[in-house]
């Protein structure tokens, strides 16, 4: 088993090339090749069975490197980028639609807002798949080296809703605009899943982080 181990991670080493992340890359697949192998030593296994499995659950030295060939055309700064303006993109047009709502007598806007403060629960929800989503594309994107990624992208990407709120709060923003969601109940809702955004960003990212392995 130490053999076919040897030879999985040379295969691996040789297809991974120049690539910059090579040695971290070797070690981490040493690493669950070892638990794969303790996991199956008490089982009664050809050498080819064995091989065999642990590349239907990894993939083989070529489809690995591969995959991580692909990931250097994703850069750090893009997919920070698409994740800030995709926060951008829900908060301004939160912002239009709560201005045209109050500002202007449209019909099917009206309808819009009616429907949207209907489901407070809903949107709360999506808006945390969000954030999950966010921690698991850079963690499977970058692995151990996105932490810090993350935390730069949620810092930039919440900056606009921590002004909205705290806007709201102290009242320079009239209340009656956010009606009916505007209860002492919801602001108290919304203070606590913010709080708990950065919590599950980190979960999203150690979820995306594992299954990058």
């Amino acid at each position: 088993m130490i053999q076919l181990k040897t030879e999985f991670l040379a295969e691996l080493d040789r297809h991974l090339g120049k690539h910059g992340d090579r040695e971290q890359i070797l070690a981490d697949y040493d690493i669950h090749i070892t638990e794969m192998l303790e996991e199956l030593k008490d089982i009664d296994r050809e050498e080819a069975d064995i091989r065999s499995e642990i590349h239907s659950r990894l993939g083989t030295p070529e489809e690995i490197a591969e995959s991580w060939r692909e990931e250097l055309s994703t850069t750090p700064m893009k997919t920070q980028w698409v994740f800030i303006s995709a926060n951008l993109f829900f908060f301004v047009g939160g912002i239009t639609l709560t201005l045209v709502h109050n500002l202007f007598d449209f019909p099917f806007i009206d309808i819009a807002w009616q429907s949207l403060t209907s489901i407070p629960a809903v949107i709360i929800l999506l808006y945390l798949f969000f954030w999950a989503l966010l921690g698991y594309e850079i963690g499977k994107g970058f692995g151990h080296k996105g932490r810090r990624l993350m935390k730069k992208t949620f810092i930039l990407s919440i900056l606009p809703n921590i002004v909205l709120m705290n806007l709201t709060l102290l009242k320079l923003i009239p209340h009656d605009w956010f009606q009916p969601l505007l209860s002492p109940a919801f602001i108290f809702i919304c203070i606590l899943f913010t709080a708990l955004l950065y919590p599950i960003c980190w979960l999203g990212y150690r979820w995306g982080k594992k299954a990058s392995i």
